[in-house]
């Protein structure tokens, strides 16, 4: 009988995804959920100008997109006021990851990271042969001293910082980053995940300095454009790596669609400025849920809330399950002592009705069980 042959590192990798989809949840469950806000998606959806033009852009789905996406790329490049030959783009902050650690990660390099932050980063580094460190948080934020610190003890490859922070939905002022920038070692790129920038406040992002050379900055479609399922990001960066990412990414992986639809969107920050006001709006009501039921809702500068729940993590877990069992799917922190929380997405009124509705319930069912 024959084999195919994995690597020896893919043979040692455990068989695990980043996150399970709320679909697989559904089929598990056997129905639909009643309100989908678990995975930090804009419930509010992408401009009517982005869907105007990705529909106009499905009659010409038999074609390939640019694999230069060209004219996107220009665009973001005029809207940040900087070369364009600064700026690469993939499928989501993921599709970057992957490409970005192809190019930098080597078996045995030091990865430095949060302890509990978004483990999608952890699944590339890990993947391409990277050993994983960790800080842990200090007081529900990351902390910058520390990755500084220990990326000069361990010569870290790459630190992933995330500003403003998933899971917990914290954040770091500009003066904050900068720091933490300005005081790595020569021999560190700094891998900052800013996918949620456009929901937090004034303040929060440092300069763009793209031709700093030990930053790469990650942005997305995702989050306030509400584009999750077109897969399109953006990484800011030095030239000379910028232009790496062409050995090696999927000069294809942005459809034809997602650049139309992403192009437009871009065009139309009205659009994300009243999003912005709608995401604050929906914090602030389920805020205002948490203190109904004796739960403290952290600060958040994200599209979603986090809700210290008051116990410990597997309270924490019961609660989740109790949610999830009515059809509301949402999820949690996995490392403790965050894991004493629930998140939460934003969404409309009537989404925020049922969690009004059914976190209660949950609550009850957990302290019984």
């Amino acid at each position: 009988m024959s084999h195919y042959a994995l690597t020896d590192l893919a043979k040692s990798l455990p068989a695990v995804v980043p996150f399970v989809g709320p679909e697989t949840q559904e089929r598990a469950l056997g129905r639909p959920f009643c309100a989908r806000l678990g995975a930090n998606e804009s419930q509010f959806g992408p401009s009517p100008l982005a869907i105007e033009a990705m529909t106009q852009a499905a009659q010409e789905v038999w074609q390939y997109g640019d694999p230069e996406n060209h004219d996107l790329r220009q665009a973001l490049a005029a809207h940040h006021n900087i070369d364009p030959g600064h700026i690469t783009i993939g499928e989501g902050i993921d599709g970057l990851l992957l490409t970005l650690t192809r190019l930098t990660v080597a078996p045995g390099d030091a990865i430095l990271t949060s302890q509990g932050a978004y483990p999608t980063f952890n699944y590339h580094a890990a993947g391409n042969g990277g050993t994983l460190h960790m800080v842990p948080y200090l007081n529900d934020h990351e902390d910058p001293q520390s990755l500084a610190e220990q990326a000069h003890h361990l010569g870290a490859k790459l630190v992933y910082f995330a500003n403003p922070d998933n899971p917990m939905g914290s954040w770091h002022s500009a003066d904050s980053v900068q720091d933490l920038i300005d005081n790595l070692p020569d021999s560190s790129l700094l891998v900052l995940d800013e996918a949620y920038i456009d929901l937090a406040p004034k303040g929060t992002a440092p300069d763009l300095r793209p031709e700093t050379d030990n930053v790469i900055r990650l942005r997305t479609f995702s989050k306030a454009y509400g584009m999750a399922g077109a897969r399109v990001g953006y990484a800011i960066g030095p030239k000379s790596l910028i232009s790496a990412f062409d050995k090696m990414r999927n000069h294809f992986g942005v459809s034809r669609i997602s650049q139309a639809g992403a192009l437009a969107a871009l065009k139309d920050q009205a659009y994300v400025a009243e999003i912005a006001q709608k995401v604050a709006q929906s914090r602030e009501t389920l805020a205002e849920i948490a203190h109904d039921n004796n739960l403290i809702a952290l600060p958040s500068a994200t599209n979603f809330v986090t809700i210290d729940c008051g116990g410990d993590g597997d309270f924490a877990r019961a609660v989740l399950e109790q949610t999830v069992a009515r059809s509301v799917f949402i999820r949690m922190p996995a490392v403790a002592p965050m894991n004493r929380c629930i998140r939460i997405s934003c969404g409309d009124a009537a989404a925020m009705a049922l969690v009004a509705k059914v976190l209660p319930q949950a609550l009850k069912a957990a302290r019984s069980s």
